[in-house]
């Protein structure tokens, strides 16, 4: 039974979502607050896998909420329920900064409140965000750079031979979820001009691919635009794979690498392990970097970037608002005989200009 607390202001809402969430029976909720102040303690009395959070309240809002939730030993899933998380609002990417895994727009467009739309996609929200939190167990940790014992590493079709141009970086690959926002910005921003293209997979609603890749533009001052099907990757431009979709990495006929969209096959999108994987098949020698989120997402691509003789780095524990992504990642790259770098974004940016300084443009493997 997945345990779910409910905070809004409006008794009407509160009431309205408890009737929502319990619809399938696999959902409960176990406390209501109307305010911040008593949604924390309830939080930390209750212990519930996932909060519906509402954004405006008196005394504490959402947001100030969301972040002392993701202080907790055993943070829950925060999925934020408000009519001020409109599609591609601020208000929404604030959210997703300070910790939310998610987030449900109360309105549409021609009737406001829309309790047909919460009622079809908010359970399927909680039951996901639930099953990726960490239940109050250990995070795994990233371990401290080192070489450690070769183990088998899975095999990615058949390599050609590594020339000298094939040693350097060509690709920068960037996964993120829960709290990736300004993480994402800070390493951007400390990295400075690229010399490889880089392609970003945050997760987000599909609405939101816009605006933040305004957002992020604005804060690093990179050129950041939103991937089209079709389009050619661009050194020195930071390529945003938009939500609702999953981005894979091809060869172009005449050189260079081009990204394929296609609809996104679960509720978390878009994928880093998918990304990670088809960059594995694509790209001379990619890097590589897992930041903070919830879950196990870009895991799964570890070990077939370690064998195509790329690099990967995790964020530190210490500075995600969800360590799990990372985690994950070191645990993946510990099992494929490896070890990762970990650092807070703003060195593993630093990191990445020295590692990228070099680096050739683009090119297909081979």
């Amino acid at each position: 039974m997945i345990r779910v607390l409910v905070v809004d202001d409006s008794g009407f809402m509160r009431l309205a979502l408890r009737r929502i969430i319990e619809a399938d029976g696999d959902l409960k909720v176990v406390g209501e607050a109307a305010n911040g102040h008593l949604a924390l303690e309830l939080a930390e009395r209750l212990q519930p896998d996932v909060v519906a959070l509402d954004l405006e309240m008196p005394g504490l809002d959402g947001l100030a909420v969301t972040e002392r939730l993701m202080a907790l030993p055993a943070p829950p899933a925060v999925v934020m329920v408000s009519h001020h998380t409109r599609e591609g609002s601020e208000m929404a990417l604030a959210a997703l900064a300070r910790g939310a895994a998610d987030y449900l727009w109360k309105g549409s467009a021609l009737s406001g409140l829309d309790l047909g739309q919460i009622d079809r996609e908010l359970r399927g929200r909680l039951r996901h965000w639930a099953t990726q939190r960490p239940a109050g167990l250990p995070l795994p940790q990233p371990v401290p750079p080192q070489r450690l014992p070769p183990q088998p590493v899975p095999a990615i079709s058949t390599l050609p031979p590594r020339s000298r141009e094939d040693e350097r970086f060509d690709l920068l690959l960037l996964g993120a979820s829960t709290g990736g926002p300004d993480a994402l910005a800070a390493l951007l921003g400390a990295a400075g001009a690229l010399p490889v293209p880089c392609v970003v997979a945050q997760h987000m609603p599909a609405a939101l691919g816009p605006d933040f890749a305004r957002h992020l533009a604005a804060r690093t001052g990179q050129p950041v635009v939103l991937g089209a099907h079709g389009g050619r990757l661009v050194p020195g431009e930071v390529l945003l794979l938009p939500g609702g979709t999953d981005g894979h990495l091809a060869c172009a006929p005449e050189g260079g690498l081009t990204l394929r969209l296609a609809a996104g096959a679960g509720l978390v999108h878009p994928s880093v392990d998918g990304l990670f994987q088809s960059a594995a098949l694509a790209a001379r020698r990619p890097v590589a970097v897992v930041m903070s989120g919830m879950g196990q997402d870009g895991a799964a691509g570890v070990a077939p970037l370690l064998a195509r003789g790329g690099m990967v780095l995790v964020q530190e524990a210490a500075s995600c608002v969800v360590a799990g992504m990372p985690g994950a990642a070191a645990a993946a790259a510990r099992a494929a005989g490896m070890a990762v770098e970990a650092a807070a974004p703003a060195a593993l940016g630093r990191r990445l200009a020295r590692l990228l300084s070099a680096a050739p443009a683009s090119g297909p493997r081979g």
